[in-house]
């Protein structure tokens, strides 16, 4: 059995995949070692990969356009942790990325897995591609309740700013 499958086991996106399903997503991985402040891919850059984060941490980070007092114009809105996904919504379009992805740890170890051949799984095996794409949704729909959350908090906590 392939190394990834009990790391894959673990991860939200593939929650009650059954063993075979499990093997089969294993088969499509490549791992990949990123050293800290590495950039995985860029804001509006394609989109053509799904990835699992296995050791360590990723930033994400979006473009402000300004910099702050700092000198940065990157603003990171989630840092995400072992067994979160991230570039997901390759899966559903390969439009261009919403932000960044920027290893925030030395030796962070990823999963990637290409979209082509993922959507050839899915569409292969129904119910994996089902159960794959409902767990994509119940991610997805986690996020953005989490931004809404911050949005509100940004809304009626900051204290208004004198003009």
């Amino acid at each position: 059995m392939n190394n990834f499958v009990n790391f894959l086991k673990q991860s939200d996106i593939f929650y009650q995949f059954t063993p075979t399903q499990l093997e089969l997503v294993s088969n499509l991985c490549q791992e990949v070692v990123c050293q800290a402040g590495e950039v995985i891919f860029r804001e509006n850059s394609s989109s053509k990969e799904l990835y699992v984060i296995v050791q360590g941490e990723v930033d994400i980070l979006i473009h402000r356009g300004s910099k702050d007092s700092h000198g940065k114009n990157e603003t990171a809105v989630a840092r995400l942790r072992r067994g979160q996904s991230f570039g997901e919504v390759a899966l559903v379009d390969e439009g261009l990325r919403s932000a960044s992805a920027i290893s925030a740890q030395k030796d962070t170890r990823l999963l990637v897995i290409p979209r082509d051949k993922i959507i050839m799984l899915c569409e292969t095996y129904p119910q994996l591609g089902y159960r794959l794409m409902y767990n994509l949704a119940a991610d997805l729909a986690m996020k953005i309740r989490n931004t809404d959350l911050r949005i509100r908090e940004q809304l009626l906590y900051k204290p208004a700013e004198n003009k």
